[in-house]
């Protein structure tokens, strides 16, 4: 990885798009420091914190991670790109059950375009919504309003500002994809995960962790790394052979090819899907102010951390199927001549495919609910609160891994270019 590095800047194109990515992040990053007109910091410091300890404490930290601290900050990019994330999940399950949008997705080119437009329409519904709904309930606490501004203008000028920074950090996000390194989106978190590590290694340092509990966490994290690396990285790669077939004079087909299905098929998204829905038990245990509730179904208790663990398995089987059609498969690879050796297509190949997917998936499920819950289990075993868990952890390898790998596509793009220039002049001579 850091002979990668060091050879990137070697290349001027590929040192010039990461050189623009970095001042990208470093104008989404500025943004974190710039509060929306009209609120009072202090006190929304302080309610913000009574969040974290509340039943909706893991679900706050956990968005807060995303937004890097722009929540806490109630920043201008408060939301970051959540809402073009939750949009981008809700169309992607609208389109296994609404069949003129999963039409459009086979249309090709066209067909992304006006997804990718579907997509940011219902990202301003959702910011609109989310920005209203957070900015009416501060509006509803005057200590938290600026002294002098009227609880309506306020609500109005926050919305407003919540939706522009929102739209304004998917910009930003579009530009590195189109001028800079790696996917756009998936940076920007990126950057606002890796920005609070710092805040976390502080949590340990202030907890007074003794040698050997600094030796577990340390060894935990590692392990976590190198387990998501292989995770991230495995897959089954199904053979295809395709028949030859003679049209005129030409030879069409005759090739093998492979269909890659990867053991984490879902990636982060049952982790996303399950925290949210386990914050309704957690804050009816919260309210309750039931002791013997608080410590079966509260964050954290006895019975939170299997039901949230069955979650994860529910919705990673869920969002499998929706994103890999072993159907659609099976019928793409009988229409154009090919074929599993040993296995019939149609039917057979369908059944084929099902098993191997549902193999796979078992095993991404388990390795997402480990990752899940060893933020509970640091937390019990070294009684601090850390969020660097495995959601976290998750996302920032995967993007770091996905970064890599492009730079390494451009430089054996340059390689290969080079390579291509010498045996043109080669032959000339």
């Amino acid at each position: 990885m850091w002979t990668a590095f060091k050879n990137a800047f070697r290349i001027p194109e590929l040192r010039e798009r990461i050189i623009f990515t970095l001042l990208m992040l470093i104008v989404y990053r500025l943004g974190v420091y710039i509060p929306i007109p009209g609120i009072n910091l202090s006190e929304w410091s302080n309610v913000f914190q009574s969040f974290q300890s509340g039943a909706a404490g893991g679900l706050f930290s956990f968005y807060d991670v995303f937004a890097g601290g722009d929540l806490q900050q109630f920043s201008i990019m408060m939301m970051s790109v959540t809402p073009y994330i939750n949009a981008s999940i809700i169309l992607q399950l609208l389109m296994s059950v609404v069949p003129s949008l999963k039409e459009l997705s086979k249309e090709g080119e066209e067909g992304k375009k006006k997804l990718a437009k579907i997509t940011r329409y219902l990202t301003v519904a959702l910011a609109v919504l989310q920005g209203f709904i957070l900015s009416f309930s501060i509006s509803r606490n005057p200590a938290l309003i600026v002294e002098g501004i009227a609880p309506f203008f306020f609500v109005f000028v926050s919305t407003i500002t919540i939706v522009a920074g929102t739209m304004f950090a998917i910009w930003l996000g579009e530009r590195i994809t189109e001028k800079g390194i790696g996917n756009g989106i998936s940076v920007l978190i990126f950057a606002g995960i890796v920005s609070r590590f710092p805040s976390y290694i502080g949590q340990a340092i202030v907890g007074q962790l003794g040698i050997m509990e600094w030796l577990i966490m340390i060894a935990v994290m590692l392990a976590m790394i190198v387990g998501i690396i292989y995770v991230q990285q495995g897959e089954r790669r199904v053979r295809v052979q395709y028949a030859k077939r003679v049209t005129g004079r030409k030879v069409y087909g005759g090739q093998t090819t492979y269909i890659p299905m990867k053991v984490n098929q879902s990636g982060v998204i049952p982790i996303i899907f399950g925290q949210a829905i386990m914050i309704i038990p957690a804050a009816i245990a919260s309210m309750s102010n039931s002791p013997a509730l608080e410590r079966w179904l509260g964050t954290g208790g006895y019975l939170y951390v299997p039901i949230y663990a069955v979650l994860i398995f529910f919705f990673s089987y869920f969002y499998s199927i929706i994103t890999f059609d072993v159907h659609d498969v099976s019928d793409n690879i009988k229409r154009y001549g090919g074929f599993i050796p040993g296995i019939r297509p149609g039917a057979p190949t369908e059944k084929y495919l099902s098993r191997i997917l549902s193999k796979m998936t078992f095993m991404g499920a388990l390795f997402l609910v480990i990752i899940a819950v060893i933020p509970y289990i640091l937390s019990g075993v070294l009684g601090i609160n850390i969020w660097i868990g495995g959601t976290s952890a998750l996302i920032a390898v995967g993007v770091a891994l996905d970064i890599v790998q492009q730079m390494e596509q451009h430089m054996i793009m340059r390689n290969y270019d080079g390579f291509m220039k010498k045996g043109r002049l080669k032959g000339r001579r």
